[in-house]
């Protein structure tokens, strides 16, 4: 159960793996090329899920912010994301410039290898104290968990960033205004009866479509000031509204000459409505 012995045996499984490549001819045998590549792939993700949780351990107050995580592109945040981070390192130490600009790629070695330098720093030094003391984390320890953890983050921000377009704290404030809309219409919608906690706590599927709905009526006419906004550009406007700006003209013109009741039958009716 001890972290430092299971990082042991997965520091073990990826030697060994990495001494089976390098012994064989990857020509004469591509298929064990590929199986291999792919065993080391694996072994190197439950390295790093160790490493991860010696890491909330042994330095759960001095791990480096991971706040820029919320600039990606959410199909990026992945489970894999760090052994994909790390692969990405290989290749760039290796030459290997794998989607992205020659120019970029070489601008990112150093990092690429400082941080392949700090894992190898952190893999010998865990396993000697796995050997020694498994049980403790003295200071030296932590001072290569934390170096590495600093090169890991400021390699991951750099590799994304040279990649895809990352979000401004512009785009970041207009998704936290969404998720602030979404809220104010769901209370909204508890309060007014068109849904029921029940229907919240058991992940009702209507909801998927009937939230998205009383938020845009939610947002044309109750929360005008908000995400929905018609005073500001489309520029301006969440990139989730902004090709639908002239539509949402539309709309809000619509609903203004609606009365309470026939507003209240028409949020109701998009409730149910499939």
């Amino acid at each position: 159960p001890r972290l430092l012995s299971q990082f042991f045996f997965a520091d073990e499984r990826v030697t060994r793996v990495v001494a089976e490549i390098n012994g064989l001819d990857a020509e004469l045998d591509p298929q064990q090329y590929l199986v291999l590549l792919n065993q080391l792939h694996l072994s190197q993700a439950r390295l790093l899920a160790v490493l991860e949780r010696i890491m909330e351990e042994c330095i759960p107050t001095q791990r480096h912010s991971r706040d820029y995580l919320v600039k990606f592109p959410e199909e990026l945040l992945v489970d894999n994301l760090g052994n994909h981070m790390l692969f990405a390192a290989e290749c760039l130490l290796a030459g290997t410039f794998l989607e992205m600009e020659e120019s970029d790629g070489a601008q990112l070695r150093p990092q690429a290898r400082n941080l392949l330098c700090s894992l190898e720093l952190v893999r010998r030094v865990l396993r000697e104290q796995s050997l020694s003391q498994p049980n403790s984390y003295p200071e030296p320890v932590r001072t290569v968990l934390i170096q590495f953890d600093r090169l890991f983050a400021e390699f991951e921000l750099s590799y994304v960033s040279s990649l895809v377009a990352v979000k401004s704290p512009e785009e970041i404030y207009r998704q936290q205004e969404i998720i602030v809309l979404f809220c104010e219409t769901v209370e909204r919608a508890l309060h007014l009866g068109y849904l029921t906690q029940e229907m919240i706590d058991g992940y009702e599927p209507l909801l998927m479509f009937t939230i998205p709905r009383l938020a845009i009526i939610s947002g044309l006419l109750i929360y005008p000031d908000g995400p929905l906004s018609l005073e500001r550009s489309p520029e301006e406007m969440p990139r989730v509204f902004s090709p639908f700006y002239n539509l949402l003209r539309k709309i809000r013109d619509l609903l203004r000459v609606l009365s309470a009741e026939e507003l209240w039958l028409l949020e109701r009716s998009l409730c149910t409505a499939e």
